[in-house]
């Protein structure tokens, strides 16, 4: 048997905002989870895909990091990071 020393185990109240939107390139639906175990950033899931990536509304601004992270095109991403920068 596998012995695991547990690094962190915390419950927290969070605010989860969902939100969907359409661009000129594709449709988007995204949980955007505000949390203090981030250090301020925020949390963001990809419903549709299930990625997610850990950001601030200066990293959301890199669309080449939004398309790496979330694995969409370089068209989505750009429309992608225009949204989250604005929101985050």
């Amino acid at each position: 048997m596998t012995v695991t020393d547990i690094m962190y185990d915390e419950t927290e109240i969070t605010a989860i905002r969902f939100v969907g939107f359409t661009g000129e390139y594709g449709r988007f639906d995204l949980a955007i989870v505000t949390t203090n175990h981030f250090f301020g950033k925020r949390l963001v899931i990809s419903i549709q895909s299930g990625r997610s990536a850990i950001l601030t509304a200066d990293e959301a601004e890199d669309a080449d990091y939004i398309a790496s992270a979330f694995q969409v095109s370089e068209q989505d991403a750009a429309e992608l990071a225009t949204f989250l920068a604005n929101n985050l």
